[in-house]
């Protein structure tokens, strides 16, 4: 699933295609995308509408119009791209028809992707209304941390709550908790400040880098037009069956809340 670089990257490539430019059509060839209104007012309320903005919210694109904003999950494999000339392709769901003779499609090869067609107070309204901080919030202190990780739940779980951090996925929880030296393991009431104050600086850390890098591409993500990011590059443990680049232990995979984890037993405690 896209986390948040990827869907910083796919935010940031949208908006050289798509800004100012309205909405003349759309056409709805996969119901089960569109999650609210129907699809008939989808459409309705959507032609004619210009794109102001493109903003991102946690996993979530934001396309501001002038009287809604279109709320975008990409899920497992959603994907966007810009053409010149439409001709129906496998996996094709969504055809924005824009006002300069290109398309913006949505192609989706599960089709678990969901849009929301929402009014102009995004964040009141579900599904947003329920995410946590961003990582670069002023609000994501140590106490903030300490208050919301005190339970008796794995801290990579905990991570992967979008209701506490927005935007951290299973791919980064791995990076992040290594570079913390906390075993993904440890119930949360257990953290120490320090280790609290590390969880926020690699969580911008690692985020920051990986947008740099177009994100993270290991099996199918890619922004808008198929353009994959290198992140992949610079991972230290998540997908490793190598040794730990600190002290040449052997990774370790082991599921955590379902989840497949890479960590080092030696390094991280």
């Amino acid at each position: 699933m896209p986390e948040l670089p990827e869907v910083e990257t796919v935010k940031n490539s949208l908006k050289n295609y798509v800004l100012n430019r309205k909405i003349l059509k759309v056409d709805v060839l996969y119901k089960g995308i569109i999650n609210y209104p129907s699809v008939k007012e989808f459409i309705e309320k959507i032609t004619n509408q210009t794109i102001l903005d493109v903003k991102r919210r946690g996993k979530y694109l934001v396309f501001v119009l002038e009287d809604y904003n279109l709320i975008s999950h990409l899920k497992m494999e959603g994907k966007y791209f810009i053409k010149d000339k439409y001709e129906i392709t496998k996996h094709d769901h969504v055809i924005f028809t824009l006002d300069n003779n290109k398309y913006l499609i949505y192609n989706d090869t599960r089709k678990f992707g969901k849009m929301y067609l929402i009014n102009k107070e995004y964040d009141n309204n579900s599904p947003l209304n329920k995410l946590g901080l961003e990582p670069w919030d002023k609000e994501l202190t140590i106490s903030y941390l300490k208050d919301k990780l005190n339970r008796n739940i794995a801290i990579k779980t905990l991570l992967l709550d979008q209701t506490i951090i927005v935007g951290i996925g299973n791919i980064y929880a791995d990076e992040i908790l290594f570079l913390s030296k906390i075993n993904p393991l440890r119930k949360g009431y257990t953290l120490t400040n320090l280790e609290l104050e590390n969880i926020i600086k690699y969580t911008k850390e690692v985020l920051e880098k990986a947008i740099s890098q177009g994100g993270t591409t290991i099996r199918t993500y890619s922004s808008v037009n198929g353009i994959h990011g290198l992140f992949q590059q610079e991972l230290l443990v998540h997908g490793k069956t190598s040794n730990c680049p600190n002290c040449q232990e052997q990774i370790l995979k082991i599921r955590v809340g379902g989840r497949g984890t890479y960590y080092c037993n030696n390094c991280q405690k």
